[in-house]
């Protein structure tokens, strides 16, 4: 009979395998029953006068093994006999302390998770001996809950605390050791916001996206949690938001910024979440242009009969990265071939951005020039365009 792998570790599965060695001639049949201490018995069927069958024990220690066969018609049962040896399993220890950097006075939690290293496996018992320096710190000892264990200290006096946790060890597992570092601030550690828009300068209706970095002072460290509330102003108005800092990094976009030849003043303010860090503010500024413009403009019906009224439309688009409807007003001017005014008006766009000139004028045969001149707006530069017009 034999065992595989003998040694073992705690929870690690073995197998034990028995083989029936007929005195004379013949395969046995039948089973095997095979007892392990500490374990269920396992009856197992002969195939080739070999049975095997694994077992996990989860106890260290020497372990007997028995393998009973049971005989069949023609051979007589016999039992034979082992042993296995179940060592401790290794371990690893981990610790980690929350949070981390922390304020003078604010409560730390400092956490040791022990592991068994494969192929152990189960959940080691015992305690944990941590050992803290620095101001505040010293040595504690817990017992483990599952696999870990944990003390809350709030004496810990400003600078950087090394943090080792010492596992005991038990009947089943090997101690280990883990270590930490942990950072207390000397008190809410102070911050400084700046600020940065992309891009500047921009147009009318085309998205800004302001960014707030917040960084620690040194000495202290760490990355601020929080958010932060954005303040666009200036004479083209006001415009608010937020954004949540996300390792740091808080950010905001609007699109609805009023051109103006003054620039915006951008005012970001850092609002902490936690005591660990104090507010700050960063300022910027920020260029909106006016948004160019396309005229476009058509005549109908074209070519007209001479005496007939004639509509005239014009229609004017914002240019990207420029967005949004011009308003204002488009003045439509036709001149004849000697470049004489033979009509002219001025009309108010419509919330679509197209002007109509239904113009009651008789016009005698011949080719006018119709052009569309667009005054432009507090948002929008002026533009224009011309077209033919023929009346026969």
């Amino acid at each position: 009979m034999t065992v595989s792998p003998n040694p073992a570790v705690v929870g690690q599965s073995f197998t034990v395998t028995a083989t029936v060695i007929p005195v004379g001639v013949g395969t046995p049949t039948g089973t095997v029953t095979f007892n392990v201490t500490g374990a269920s018995p396992q009856t197992v069927t002969l195939t080739g006068g070999t049975a095997s069958a694994p077992f996990t024990l989860n106890s260290a220690g020497v372990a007997t093994v028995t393998a009973a066969y049971s005989g069949d018609t023609n051979f007589t049962g016999s039992t034979g006999f082992n042993a296995v040896v179940v060592l401790q399993g290794t371990t690893t220890t981990s610790v980690v302390s929350t949070p981390d950097p922390s304020a003078l006075g604010q409560n730390v939690a400092i956490t040791a998770t022990v592991t068994p290293v494969a192929p152990a496996t189960g959940t080691p018992t015992g305690s944990v001996t941590f050992v803290v320096t620095g101001p505040g710190g010293g040595t504690f000892t817990q017992p483990l809950s599952g696999n870990q264990a944990t003390i809350n200290l709030n004496t810990l006096g400003a600078g950087s605390h090394a943090i080792t946790a010492i596992y005991s060890g038990d009947a089943n597992f090997l101690p280990s050791t883990g270590s930490d570092t942990q950072t207390v601030n000397p008190g809410p550690a102070a911050t400084t916001t700046t600020v940065s828009d992309v891009p500047d300068p921009s147009v009318f209706g085309q998205p800004v996206v302001f960014t707030a970095n917040v960084t620690t002072n040194p000495p202290a460290t760490g990355i601020p949690t929080g958010t932060v509330s954005f303040t666009i102003s200036g004479p083209g108005g006001t415009v608010t938001g937020s954004g949540t800092l996300v390792g740091g990094v808080a950010t905001f976009t609007t699109s609805a910024l009023n051109a103006n030849a003054t620039a915006y003043t951008v005012t970001a303010v850092y609002n902490p979440n936690t005591t660990n860090f104090l507010t700050s503010t960063g300022t910027g500024s920020h260029q909106v242009n006016k948004a160019s413009t396309l005229t476009t403009v058509t005549s109908t019906p074209n070519p007209s009969t001479a005496g007939s009224a004639i509509t005239y439309i014009a229609f004017v688009a914002a240019v990207p990265p420029g967005a949004g409807v011009p308003t204002g007003n488009v003045t439509f001017t036709i001149t004849d071939s000697t470049s004489a005014v033979v009509s002219t008006a001025t009309v108010a766009l419509d919330s679509s951005g197209f002007a109509v000139f239904n113009d009651a004028t008789v016009l005698a045969a011949g080719t006018y020039t119709v052009s569309a001149t667009y005054g432009g707006s507090g948002n929008f530069n002026t533009s224009g365009a011309s077209t033919t017009h023929i009346v026969v």
